[in-house]
């Protein structure tokens, strides 16, 4: 589903964050942005990915890297996240899914048999010149931080 490569252009975005804030991905230009897409908050892998980020963000952060969390929730229920799991990096809500659809990280899954509509946990790495680096995907949960630092360590 993820048509998206290094290389391209980053999807313009303006989405509000877990106080209706708008925020940009202008805002970010002339910083290097890990945007990661998870399906849901407060669910159990959800968790599980932010908090490792949360306990790592300094680590990010030393290589200059702002992290921003996208999924469908309502922004209420991204500042209940936050404020339950001490997250320390701004989360965004595409509540109707236009940014998700734009990055290809959108679509059909399935679970037990059945089918449905939602995010494929994916990240981008975005340059200061809004040109996605690297894309990450099929990872576990408890390893995304780990294979981004990996990765930024290589740099």
């Amino acid at each position: 589903m993820i048509t998206l490569k290094s290389g391209d252009i980053a999807p313009k975005f303006a989405l509000p964050n877990h106080n209706n804030k708008l925020i940009n991905l202008s805002d970010f230009l002339g910083k290097k942005i890990l945007l990661y897409f998870y399906p849901k908050a407060m669910t159990p892998g959800c968790i599980v990915q932010a908090c490792h980020i949360r306990d790592n963000l300094e680590l990010f952060k030393s290589k200059k890297v702002e992290v921003v969390g996208i999924s469908p929730d309502k922004t209420n229920k991204l500042l209940t996240f936050i404020e339950k799991k001490m997250l320390n990096f701004t989360l965004l809500s595409d509540e109707h899914n236009i940014i998700s659809k734009k990055f290809g990280v959108w679509g059909e899954k399935k679970f037990m048999g059945k089918k449905y509509f939602g995010i494929y946990r994916t990240s981008f790495l975005i340059n200061p010149y809004g040109i996605i680096d690297k894309v990450f995907f099929k990872f576990k949960c408890n390893d995304h931080h780990k294979i981004i630092l990996t990765y930024l360590n290589s740099k």
